[in-house]
């Protein structure tokens, strides 16, 4: 049975010392009862403590890592079946399939295609995360040879997919130490499979499709071999059967803690769709519900931009939006005399705004108050964005020195707030802007004048 927080306080050393990342030996115990932690954040538990703590310390969901450098993909460590019941921590990385049997000028045009591919939003970068690289020729020699163009053109982490266990092993020569996932072990092969994790310390994918016992069955059969780091493949590939499947994992994990099971899981959306838009919904379904890894057979802009995306909405933290340091803002290199803006530091609302002044043609300054992450309407109706709080954030900004003028642009949807600020800032001359952002640049045409 899981245990409380007090009753894993019981077992902690109590020194308060910090070293875990939490301020009180009290709080790293209710992040352990939450399974948010590992109990091997604590240095000095003792090894009584281990063994009293050891199902209480581990996550229902293993963390999993595969490759070694800053582009590392984490997954797992997951403590919920719903984002609104907490969050989700670690979010699925998208990996694009390359082919031993294609051309090596095609192979490393999509590499250089799919490393180089970035796109900002809300102050974000978004990039895809990685490469499986699969032995459809069945020739090992082709295998490695493709292994080696692909480690040689990025240092995204890889999964090395072949059936035979043999080939793999002529692969890890050459890029074991990127700490690549190994794609596949089956009922087949996996002794073989489990020797190769184990002698190259990689994470393993363990593969069954023929149900959730037989796949528990393998994995217990894995791990009892010491094998420590494992991705799931239920064998699931179309819309039902997958979303049924990674659901049940989830809960099986989550709610049961059936230890076999907890596990992150691997998905491979392309091999059941029709097509590439097929492909991207079946992706999106498995963003939400539940993979940890998910293998693309085809990438462009138009289908990673609104994937990456979705997968930044869904695993933000419902209870802190993102948000941007309060401050004041240059826009397009403002000069004393260009506009002075205000709004709150929601990072989405932020980048509205500044992505409206940027197109205006009008250089700006954007003051950012803080407002716990929250817009513009729900900060004002939370009473966490009113005059004074925007006249203490000009005060503390000394934006009075960054511009030449007296006039503050308000957000047209607060309104209602510039007589209050006009007396928290007698100096200055409240104007009111536009409701919309995009109408922003019409309103600084018909009334600016500095």
């Amino acid at each position: 049975m899981a245990l409380t927080g007090i009753e894993i306080y019981k077992h902690l050393p109590k020194t308060n010392c910090k070293e875990c990342g939490f301020p009180t030996c009290l709080a790293f115990a209710m992040k352990l009862a939450a399974k948010a932690v590992e109990l091997s954040l604590c240095p000095y538990v003792s090894e009584e403590a281990k063994q009293a703590l050891e199902a209480a310390s581990r996550p229902p969901i293993r963390l999993v890592t595969i490759g070694a450098g800053e582009r590392k993909i984490e997954v797992g460590n997951e403590v919920v079946m719903f984002r609104h019941e907490k969050t989700f921590y670690h979010p699925p990385g998208f990996v694009v399939r390359v082919k031993d049997s294609e051309p090596a000028d095609a192979v490393a045009k999509l590499v250089a295609e799919v490393a180089g591919y970035s796109v900002e939003r809300v102050g974000m970068e978004l990039k895809m995360d990685g490469f499986a690289i699969e032995n459809e020729s069945q020739d090992g020699a082709n295998f490695v040879k493709c292994v080696e163009l692909v480690s040689s053109k990025t240092d995204l982490p890889l999964i090395l997919m072949s059936k035979e266990p043999s080939v793999l092993s002529q692969a890890l020569e050459k890029v074991a130490s990127a700490k690549p996932l190994l794609y596949a072990a089956t009922k087949d092969n996996w002794e073989q499979m489990a020797e190769l994790a184990l002698k190259y310390q990689c994470p393993l994918a363990v593969c069954e499709p023929e149900g959730l016992g037989e796949l528990a069955g393998l994995v217990e059969n894995v791990t009892g071999k010491g094998v420590e780091d494992v991705i799931l493949d239920p064998g699931a590939r179309d819309f039902g059967p997958s979303l049924v499947n990674l659901t049940q994992l989830r809960r099986l994990a989550v709610r049961k803690s059936f230890r076999p099971l907890g596990y992150p899981i691997i998905t491979f959306p392309g091999e059941a769709a029709a097509n590439v838009e097929e492909e991207a919904l079946l992706a999106g379904q498995q963003v939400a519900k539940y993979s940890g890894i998910i293998v693309l057979d085809h990438f462009s802009p138009g289908i990673a931009y609104p994937l990456l995306t979705l997968r930044l909405n869904i695993y933000t933290d419902p209870q802190k939006p993102i948000q941007m340091t309060p401050g004041i803002y240059e826009i397009s290199t403002p000069k004393p005399e260009s506009p002075l803006c205000v709004t709150t530091n929601f990072s989405l609302t932020y980048f509205s705004i500044a992505g409206e002044l940027e197109s205006s043609g009008f250089p700006s300054w954007l003051l950012v108050c803080d407002t716990e992450g929250l817009s513009v309407l729900t900060a004002w109706s939370a009473g966490k964005f009113d005059a004074e709080r925007i006249a203490k954030t000009a005060k503390e900004f000394n934006v009075g020195e960054k511009v030449s003028h007296k006039s503050l642009i308000l957000p047209g949807g607060v309104a209602i707030l510039r007589g209050e600020l006009e007396e928290e800032l007698p100096e200055w001359k409240i104007m009111v802007g536009p409701r919309e952002a995009v109408d922003v640049g019409g309103f600084l045409k018909q009334y600016w004048a500095a």
